[in-house]
C-alpha cells in the first residue's frame, strides 16, 4: 500500500550461540528474503552488542563476542543473497566499515531517504542522544523504555520485568500515552520545534 522505498526490513542483532551459528542466519536470511523482497529495497543488519542490561541473559543463551573476521564473512554471504533478491544491504552503529565490500552505514532516521520520498531537501544534524556511531538525523523519540511485553532476551529497551508488567497493566487504547495515564503529579511541556525543509532553491537543483 506505501510502497517497497518506505519499507526497511532489519536483520538484527545477529547473534552468535552453540545453538545459532552462521549456517543458521545464512539459511534463514535467505528464507526471509525470499519472502520479503517484493515489498522493501533495503535490509540493514547489525551485530549483537553486549549492552550492560542485556550482558546477562546474552551469557545465560551462550552467546559470545563475534570476531571482526567473522563478521566480514556472515556480511558478504548475507550481501551476496540480498543481492540475488536485488535487495541493498546496509549496516547499523557497526564500528566495522564494510564500505569497501559495497556495505554502507545506514540511518535509520535517514534525511535523504525521507527528502526524496516527499520530494524536500532537509538540513539536520547527527542526533546527539543516540550512540556515537550511530548516524541517525536529530528526531524525537515517542518510545518508552519497560514497555514491551515480548521479553526478548537480548533486549536493552527492558531492564525490570516488574516495571514492564506494572506499565502493561496501565495500558488503555483510549488514552494518548503510550503505557500509562496522565495524572495530577504529570508535567506536560510543549516542545518547540522548526522545520529542517530548505525551502530556498539552489542554482544546483
Amino acid at each position: 500500500k506505501i510502497g517497497p522505498q518506505r519499507v526497511i526490513w532489519r536483520y538484527d542483532p545477529i547473534l552468535i550461540t552453540h545453538h545459532i551459528n552462521e549456517e543458521y542466519h545464512v539459511k534463514y536470511f535467505e528464507i526471509l528474503a525470499s519472502k520479503l523482497h517484493n515489498y522493501t529495497t533495503k535490509c540493514v543488519i547489525s551485530f549483537v552488542d553486549f549492552y550492560s542490561k542485556a550482558q546477562r541473559n546474552l551469557k545465560n543463551l551462550g552467546a559470545y563476542e563475534i570476531r571482526d573476521q567473522d563478521k566480514i564473512r556472515i556480511a558478504l554471504k548475507l550481501d551476496e543473497i540480498a543481492k540475488a533478491y536485488s535487495l541493498k544491504l546496509e549496516t547499523c552503529a557497526e564500528d566495522l566499515d564494510l564500505s569497501e565490500y559495497g556495505i554502507e552505514h545506514s540511518k535509520c532516521i535517514d534525511p535523504d531517504l525521507i527528502g526524496n520520498l516527499l520530494g524536500v531537501k532537509f538540513k539536520t544534524e547527527k542526533d546527539k542522544n543516540q550512540r556515537k556511531l550511530c548516524g541517525c538525523a536529530a528526531s524525537v523519540d515517542i518510545c518508552a523504555y519497560n514497555t514491551c511485553g515480548h521479553a526478548c532476551l537480548y533486549c536493552y529497551a527492558n531492564y525490570s520485568g516488574n516495571a514492564v508488567n506494572r506499565n502493561m497493566a496501565g495500558y488503555n487504547p483510549d488514552f494518548p500515552l503510550l503505557c500509562s495515564r496522565l495524572t495530577s503529579e504529570d508535567v506536560i511541556s510543549e516542545k518547540n520545534a522548526a522545520s529542517c525543509a530548505v525551502l530556498q532553491k539552489s542554482l544546483f537543483d
